[in-house]
């Protein structure tokens, strides 16, 4: 893989700058840059200056709506957006279920949901993990069955760490349309439900940083129209498979774990310890130098996996070391930063749970969020699948692709 950008692509990075410098709103970008949280409203009105440039889905084919970018505009996108200061996309309409309606959905189902998507419209939420199910998410037990007429399903069940589903339209859940199926992984569908539709319950899990950021959600006979499940009755695990693998790229964050890197080194440029700046500790350099190594190798590994998706090919083993490596990254930078400015990284207040809604520190304003980022970012090993299952995950899939392939 040639890793010297050619003129075009250089041209390309240029014209990402400009836009980036003339159309970012700098109250947001301030917000990203510093650590804080950011709101609803935030993301949305980010995503419609992106849409109304064309670049609303980068990674999707144009057919749908999409700029067509190759592999490395889109990784050349995602590292100046991140550098610049712009938030990530919420991945659940755009990176997750919209591949999935993409791969599997029919034309209406494509038509109805995939332009409120690119627009920043429409906010989707997940519905996979239950009480029970999250690594082992084949053991749901959230059950969908027809009623008498056959044309709808009656949904009863509990989904939780559901992320930011208090704002959302519409949520993609697994639901099990077959309890006697013989195996786990069978008897799986895979429905898209309206947020309005009467039975669904929201009820907030306020997290260790005081934030509302995660949900319960419960459905009591909630009525879902047979024609908005994805492909065939009873094979949703396949497709649940397929959009856990574009949620793991996702996850790794590469461009933001680079604007992290140079906000850490800045930190640490500007703490003094011992009569010198804590960035001259050899230590703590060294400690510094191996998480840009890592970060460096994940860069790599990055674009393979999106290489892979640019030849039509779903993302194979490199998507777990990306979302495992890439976590791990993302733990230590957070650790990093409150080990460099010690207890001023400790005391936080949060005027009210909403996201992005917080107080101030008794230090330094770049030290306010550092407590509340490092107890936000324990929980990345965990979501997508654990690290510690991932191997099991993957040999998984692979008996899965066989089985649809027979």
């Amino acid at each position: 893989m040639d890793l010297n950008f050619n003129a075009d692509e250089l041209a390309f990075r240029e014209e990402v700058r400009t836009f980036l410098e003339g159309q970012l709103p700098a109250d947001i970008s301030q917000k990203v840059k510093g650590g804080h949280g950011l709101k609803a409203e935030d993301y949305t009105r980010w995503q419609k200056i992106l849409h109304q440039r064309g670049w609303g889905a980068p990674s999707w084919p144009k057919q749908f709506g999409g700029t067509g970018w190759t592999p490395v505009q889109l990784h050349i996108f995602d590292e100046e957006a991140a550098a610049a200061g712009a938030p990530r996309s919420i991945p659940f309409g755009l990176k997750m279920v919209a591949p999935v309606i993409m791969a599997f959905g029919n034309p209406q189902q494509q038509q109805r949901h995939l332009p409120g998507i690119v627009s920043g419209e429409t906010w989707w939420c997940q519905g996979y993990s239950e009480p029970g199910a999250g690594s082992d998410l084949a053991s749901l037990k959230t059950r969908a069955e027809r009623d008498a007429s056959g044309d709808h399903y009656i949904v009863n069940g509990q989904k939780t760490w559901n992320t930011l589903g208090q704002h959302a339209d519409w949520i993609f859940c697994l639901v099990r349309t077959d309890p006697n199926a013989p195996k786990q992984q069978q008897g799986i569908s895979f429905l898209l439900i309206d947020m309005k539709t009467p039975g669904i319950t929201v009820r907030p899990i306020i997290t260790m940083d005081g934030a509302h950021e995660v949900n319960e959600v419960w459905l009591e006979n909630v009525k879902v129209p047979v024609e908005n499940r994805i492909g065939e009755e009873n094979k949703g695990w396949t497709y649940a498979k397929f959009l856990l693998g574009h949620e793991r790229t996702n996850i790794a964050g590469v461009g933001a774990s680079k604007r992290e890197l140079q906000r850490l080194k800045t930190i640490a440029t500007t703490e003094i310890k011992n009569g010198r700046p804590l960035i001259e500790d050899p230590l703590f350099a060294a400690r510094i130098a191996q998480v840009e190594i890592d970060l460096l190798a994940l860069e790599i590994t990055n674009l393979r996996a999106l290489s892979a998706e640019s030849e039509k090919r779903a993302p194979g083993p490199e998507a777990s070391i990306l979302k495992i490596k890439g976590t791990e990254i993302q733990q230590a930078l957070s650790e990093l930063m409150m080990y460099a400015v010690g207890p001023y990284a400790l005391p936080f207040e949060r005027r009210s749970s909403e996201e992005g809604d917080l107080g101030s520190a008794a230090g330094p304003e770049y030290a306010a969020p550092l407590a509340a980022t490092y107890c936000n970012m324990r929980k990345v090993t965990i979501y997508g699948g654990s690290n510690e299952i991932q191997p099991i995950w993957r040999s998984e899939e692979r008996r899965v692709g066989k089985e649809c392939r027979s």
